[in-house]
């Protein structure tokens, strides 16, 4: 990928962040039609069969094949059902600040069980206020009366932790594998582990397919795969590379206004005063959180794309 200088990545980065921001909404509104477990299975299908167009001339040879499965049941097939379940459920603006302010905190965590990361005062802090924003969006939404966007939200954290502990585990293959073949290993295996999720929680109705025709489902899973997957995260890779991975990071900061703004303007979402403080407590805890990351490999794909 090939820009013009630094203006060119920056140019870059905010088309990142724009479109990580913008696929929030129509994943809400895709599974108002495809329940969300077998939309998860659609969309990771059709990526799937991106990045492999996108390999085609890399090598597909799988390194550490246990490892590889566990990421890809991590990264894709329990980050992303959960994802999915908790969006179709929550506001997609609060959906939208839960993952991407959690993911840094997560990450430490996570490391700190590998030896990767140590967990220091700031990051005690860090935790400390990531519970805090947490607890203030869950007690908004409960305070509204709506238990279920609660539960929602609580899917939305477990799918973020979900994530992390499969990009941890993920960073030796980083080393080993060009990350398109890994994220073409991992999005595929994924998809194929949520083909028992969606048929468990979901059923099966072969109607389902014709769904696909559906604008909001073709959109949704247009930006999704298109937008989400295969360009911002092409973006984001070479991002990694020239800035490294804590200003490439720096998107977890503009994706969820973006997402709330959307969410607000189009969406017809309403925040209230508890859940602004636990969005604005949240960022700040993101904020802790990646002031001491140490540039790391990037991880196969981002929940939020």
């Amino acid at each position: 990928m090939r820009t013009g200088g630094e203006g060119g990545r920056v140019a870059a980065f905010l088309l990142m962040a724009l479109i990580w921001g913008l696929t929030w909404l129509p994943t809400k509104l895709a599974a108002e039609v495809v329940p969300p477990v077998t939309l998860a299975l659609f969309r990771f299908t059709l990526a799937g069969l991106g990045y492999l167009v996108l390999a085609l001339r890399l090598p597909l040879r799988m390194e550490q094949p246990g490892r590889i499965l566990l990421a890809s049941l991590l990264i894709t097939t329990g980050s992303y059902g959960l994802l999915f379940w908790g969006v179709a459920r929550a506001p997609t603006g609060l959906s939208a600040v839960v993952n991407l302010g959690l993911m840094p905190i997560f990450i430490v965590l996570v490391g700190a069980l590998y030896g990767e990361e140590r967990i220091t005062g700031r990051r005690l802090g860090a935790i400390g206020l990531g519970l805090a924003g947490l607890l203030l969006l869950y007690q908004g939404r409960r305070g509204g009366g709506s238990d279920e966007a609660g539960l929602g939200l609580a899917a939305v954290a477990a799918g973020t932790l979900s994530y992390a502990w499969g990009a941890v585990a993920s960073r030796p293959l980083m080393r080993r594998m060009h990350p398109v073949a890994l994220a073409f290993w991992e999005t595929s295996l994924g998809a194929l582990g949520l083909v028992p999720v969606a048929l468990l929680a979901e059923g099966y109705d072969p109607g389902r397919l014709a769904g696909l025709a559906d604008p909001r489902v073709a959109f949704g899973l247009g930006l999704m795969v298109l937008g989400g997957s295969l360009a911002a995260f092409t973006i984001y890779l070479w991002l990694v590379r020239a800035w490294g991975a804590f200003r490439a990071g720096l998107y977890a900061f503009v994706s969820p206004a973006v997402a709330v703004a959307v969410g607000v303007a189009a969406g017809g979402e309403v925040i209230g005063r508890p859940e602004a403080l636990g969005m604005a407590v949240l960022l700040a805890a993101t904020a802790l959180a990646l002031a001491e990351r140490r540039p790391a490999p990037a991880p196969a794909a981002s929940p939020a794309d």
